[in-house]
């Protein structure tokens, strides 16, 4: 039996606040900021692959490096920073380098990247359509309303010809820094996690592949454009709040996590959906 707490989002909207007091409070231990490495590390992750990636560190290798680990599963990309900025998880492994530039300029947050694991490669799905350039004139297109997801969806759209940007563009992006849209593509901006139940009502969608993968996809099958891993920015690493770089528990994970064992998991489990980066 896996040791998660699945953590809805509408439990997260409701509970956000209460969950550093009542859900961790006997992680204090593993809290940013305490100098007693004693107790497990908590890590915030999303549940696929980051949260399967840990569980298998968790049963097949955390024992033997004598790491007491326990994974909290999030469904959103929130919450996982602020519990790890607050102290209610010690670590937190879901987000790339410019979503988390992004969300500790905007939050005043002070979280920091130790090592980087793999990369999900993005992708544009469609159950009406069987390649990109099937997407007739006018077609609505779901896209992530995070400032840094959503430039990454443009930029995949813009790298296959579907779209231009202007020059200079970066991650910031939104449809209005589009200069040519030749099929007079029409966005709708929703969150990141709702992207792949939107399938059925827009023509085509820019999912993350994680929610991609939880969806059932498989996005080196089933994408009509998929993102290149070829000096991909964008891959995801655990991260701590600054001055927890040199937790011992957080080292002892940062080696597991970039270990063969890992490397072949990735490999054997996600096909190329999932690609290590180490």
């Amino acid at each position: 039996m896996r040791n998660t707490a699945k953590i809805t989002t509408a439990v997260l909207a409701a509970g956000a606040l209460t969950f550093g007091v009542t859900a961790c409070g006997s992680d204090k231990d593993s809290a940013s900021g305490s100098s007693d490495y004693s107790g497990p590390l908590v890590v915030a992750a999303s549940p696929t692959p980051h949260a399967e990636i840990l569980d298998f560190v968790k049963k097949n290798l955390a024992k033997k490096a004598g790491l007491d680990l326990e994974v909290k599963e999030f469904q959103d990309y929130i919450v996982p920073n602020t519990a790890t900025e607050d102290g209610s998880v010690g670590a937190n492994y879901f987000q790339n380098q410019p979503y988390l530039d992004d969300f500790n300029k905007k939050r005043g947050t002070h979280i920091v990247p130790v090592v980087t694991v793999h990369l999900e490669p993005l992708g544009l799905y469609s159950h009406k359509v069987k390649s990109a350039d099937a997407l007739k004139s006018g077609a609505t297109i779901a896209v992530p309303n995070d400032a840094v997801n959503e430039a990454r969806a443009l930029k995949l759209l813009a790298a296959n010809g579907l779209i231009t940007l202007k020059d200079g563009v970066g991650n910031e992006a939104t449809p209005q820094d589009i200069s040519k849209n030749p099929k007079n593509l029409k966005f709708k901006e929703i969150e990141a996690a709702q992207t792949p139940r939107s399938l059925d009502d827009v023509d085509a969608a820019v999912v993350n592949g994680n929610y991609a993968i939880s969806a059932g996809l498989k996005p080196a099958k089933n994408a009509l454009v998929l993102e290149s891993a070829k000096n991909n920015p964008y891959g995801n690493f655990l991260a701590v709040k600054k001055g927890n770089e040199d937790d011992p528990r957080v080292k002892k994970l940062a080696k597991l996590l970039t270990s063969p064992e890992v490397k072949k998991f990735i490999e054997d489990k996600y096909a190329g959906s999932v690609i290590a980066s180490f």
